[in-house]
């Protein structure tokens, strides 16, 4: 920890993090406003997640006073706070955590709030809606959505849980897979890149710098020996990859020459298809590349993209201008480098003169977007993502039958649907009884058919009938008693500050739909349930 007295600087501060996502997704998060809504442990959780990661600002919603309850499953609340106010108690103690964090609260009831303000809403980045009962939340959804605010709803329950996200659409920059091709247009070499591997004599008999050679330039001149005695094809079919492997291979002087087998190991790149992939073609094609002055900074980037693709880039994507390693002459693989990155900067400035040329039609500031998230966009052209998501009550009132019946017949996820189906009845039954099943010992004997009818009822509701529901599941959600667990709330409130961070940065392509938690395991569904 820093002295007392001494500033950190944000470098220093968030070296660790800034490692994963950067100084763009740092200063996305320090510009970012969160509102959370009921402050018991799963919002407290997931709070001083962001708060430590340095979010911008944070305002809790909660109208309860500390309770002796809130002390045996809240961290951030101790036997002082007894009686006050808890939204106070907890920013008092989220601000100690990061004292450059703006926190306020407001003492009011989250589900009153909605009823009576819902312009409230309209000032924040993200909404995190904690242990909010199923009608509250179908109408905060419909508030954040005609807002255009991101909705993130969590919900511990007993050992189980939820995070649901839920927002119009989610334009992934970053999105940052754990593999992919690297982009060596081995398949269409460019021609300064034609032009040096020519330069080099891959038959030289020279061994230390017959050894040494780039495998892409050994590739590079080599699909183009195999094109010319082919009428200009590249190997495509199993056989003619094999004998293009011994075509590399015959060209080996000895065998412990470790770049000719990087070079038969990334063979394959040379026969990878010319153009771009139909999950970009999808995003390029689709109509929000119909830009407008009120379309997003994205949008607007993927219109010049579509426009370099059909002009510039000759039906490729820019290029990301980066190398992997490779056994190499230092001089060799430096210059190489030198072409990947000239190629990549043509391209970017390529790029940045079409959005200028689109921010004028448009009748924006032609530098209102950065050349730094040009430059970032076109370096991840070919990983871009766009995420939409259904409504809450889209979901609750058309859902997907393939995608629910999947569930009840697969083993591995039964334990999730189940939970999903109960979980909304939980809320019809308090609705009906105001109180949650199971809160009173003396009602459990009676809650558990009562809860076992509900939930035939939400089965009816979607299309379901007769589906098998457990009764040992039935039972336990009784048995809950809607308690709110530490263990099983910091684990969901964790969840839940991953899909903000995921959702303000706009990197990561995981953004879970529906997560809910199993006692064995940890199990995300697509569904939204961790079982």
């Amino acid at each position: 920890m820093a002295a007392a007295g001494v500033v950190v600087e944000p470098k220093t501060k968030y070296d660790r993090q800034l490692r994963i996502w950067g100084d763009q997704g740092q200063a996305a998060l320090e510009k970012a406003s969160i509102c959370l809504l009921n402050c018991g442990p799963t919002g407290t959780e997931a709070l001083k997640n962001l708060v430590l990661g340095g979010i911008g600002s944070v305002t809790v919603v909660d109208g309860s006073k500390v309770e002796a309850s809130d002390l045996g499953n809240n961290f951030l609340l101790d036997e002082g706070c007894l009686g006050q106010s808890r939204a106070k108690c907890i920013c008092l103690f989220l601000q100690e955590l990061n004292d450059a964090v703006k926190a306020k609260f407001v003492e009011e009831s989250p589900a009153t709030l909605i009823d009576t303000n819902p312009s409230f809403f309209s000032q924040f980045t993200i909404v995190i809606a904690t242990q909010l009962q199923e009608s509250s939340l179908l109408k905060l959804d419909d508030i954040c959505r005609k807002a255009d605010i991101v909705l993130v709803a969590a919900r511990s329950y007993g050992l189980t849980g939820m995070v649901r996200v839920s927002v119009k659409e989610h334009c992934v920059t970053e999105s940052k897979p754990d593999h992919f091709l690297d982009d060596l247009r081995l398949h269409n070499p460019w021609a300064e890149l034609k032009q040096f591997a020519k330069s080099i004599d891959i038959c030289d008999k020279d061994p230390v710098v017959h050894k040494h050679t780039p495998y892409i330039v050994i590739l590079v001149r080599l699909a183009e020996k195999w094109a010319d005695a082919h009428d200009g094809h590249l190997p495509s079919t199993r056989q003619e990859k094999r004998e293009f492997k011994d075509l590399i291979r015959a060209h080996m002087l000895n065998i412990d020459e470790e770049n000719y087998k990087e070079a038969v190991e990334s063979s394959y790149k040379v026969s990878v298809a010319p153009g771009i992939s139909d999950e970009i073609r999808q995003i390029i094609d689709d109509n929000s590349t119909e830009v407008s002055p009120s379309s997003s900074d994205f949008w607007i980037l993927v219109a010049a993209l579509k426009e370099f693709v059909a002009n510039e880039g000759n039906g490729e994507l820019p290029l990301e201008g980066t190398i992997p390693d490779m056994t190499s002459l230092t001089d060799y693989y430096v210059s190489l480098q030198k072409i990947y990155q000239a190629k990549a900067e043509s391209d970017c400035l390529a790029m940045e003169h079409r959005v200028k040329d689109i921010l004028k039609r448009i009748g924006r500031d032609p530098d209102s977007i950065s050349r730094a998230y040009i430059k970032t966009f076109c370096k991840n052209a070919r990983k871009l993502r766009v995420c939409r998501y259904r409504s809450i009550q889209e979901e609750f009132t058309s859902p997907i039958l393939s995608e629910v019946q999947k569930y009840f017949t697969d083993e591995d996820y039964s334990y999730a649907i189940n939970f999903y189906i109960l979980l909304r009845a939980v809320d019809r039954l308090a609705a009906n009884y105001n109180r949650l099943p199971g809160i009173f010992d003396s009602e459990i004997d009676e809650d558990i058919p009562r809860l076992k009818t509900v939930a035939a009822s939400v089965l009816s509701d979607m299309g379901l009938n007769g589906a098998p529901l457990s009764e040992d599941l039935i039972t336990e959600m009784c048995r809950f008693g809607g308690a709110e667990i530490h263990t099983v709330a910091a684990f969901i409130g964790g969840v839940a500050s991953q899909e903000v961070i995921k959702l303000v940065t706009k990197q990561f392509c995981a953004v879970a739909r529906n997560i809910y938690i199993q006692r064995n395991r940890p199990q995300i569904s697509s569904f939204g349930i961790i079982t």
